[in-house]
């Protein structure tokens, strides 16, 4: 399987790093973010890679070919004219991913131990369109799933807001883990261009497609803040 992972953010909750570096290259226990989640997948044996750059992406690059690509197959989604976020990130990376075949994404910024064999498996199992790892954590902002993990809404816990595919009968409240699998199916579906987020697509397409949550209780750090290094530090050695 080919792994989409997301290191162009420009990781403004993370300068003053960030003045001067990819939020991807910032390193807990001396190690970089990105180079923890390419070994991290390629515990679960995936060697192919595409990774989407902007803030600092010459880094990244230089990074990658200095370390060898990791021993793995890596092609390089350049957004260096404009950032895409991660919807219009996974539109323009479409070239490397739309072969009929299922791929991951994942965010450079998270740290987890979640178990991505099993996540796979449950996702072609139930042959989904889309897959979500979720967890019952604190977060401000939840996505809402029926008794069958079904994708049915998201919730802004802070101001209550809420968008729903339908009247919310004690639906499940969890945190997206910045972790899924996808079938390429969904390039056929999405109907935003330009910069948006993938989310808001989810959000728009479960109203006719099955997207299932995807529940662990792994270690899950996002390392977003100067803080949030020292957490990841305690738990990633």
């Amino acid at each position: 399987m080919k792994a989409l992972i997301f290191a162009a953010g420009k990781g403004t909750r993370l300068k003053p790093f960030t003045d001067h570096h990819p939020k991807a290259l910032a390193k807990v226990n001396g190690v970089p973010l990105l180079e923890r989640n390419i070994n991290y997948l390629k515990s679960f044996g995936i060697k192919d890679f595409v990774i989407n750059i902007h803030h600092f992406g010459n880094q990244i690059v230089e990074f990658l070919n200095k370390n060898s690509n990791f021993g793995c197959n890596i092609e390089i989604s350049d957004e260096t004219e404009e950032l895409l976020e991660t919807g219009g990130g996974l539109i323009f990376a479409r070239k490397f991913l739309d072969h009929g075949e299922d791929f991951l994404i994942m965010n450079a910024d998270i740290l987890t131990d979640i178990n991505i064999g099993a996540l796979v498996e449950y996702h072609k199992k139930i042959k989904d369109f889309a897959t979500l790892a979720v967890s019952d954590r604190e977060s401000s902002r939840k996505l809402l799933f029926n008794d069958d993990l079904v994708l049915r809404g998201w919730l802004n816990v802070q101001s209550g807001e809420q968008r729903l595919a339908e009247f919310n009968k004690g639906f499940k409240a969890l945190a997206f883990s910045g972790v899924h699998c996808i079938n390429p199916v969904i390039f056929e579906k999405i109907k935003r261009t330009g910069k948006f987020s993938v989310m808001e697509e989810y959000l728009d397409l479960m109203q006719t497609e099955h997207i299932h949550g995807f529940v662990h209780d792994s270690i899950l750090v996002d390392v977003g803040r100067p803080e949030s290094v020292i957490e990841a530090e305690k738990y990633f050695k």
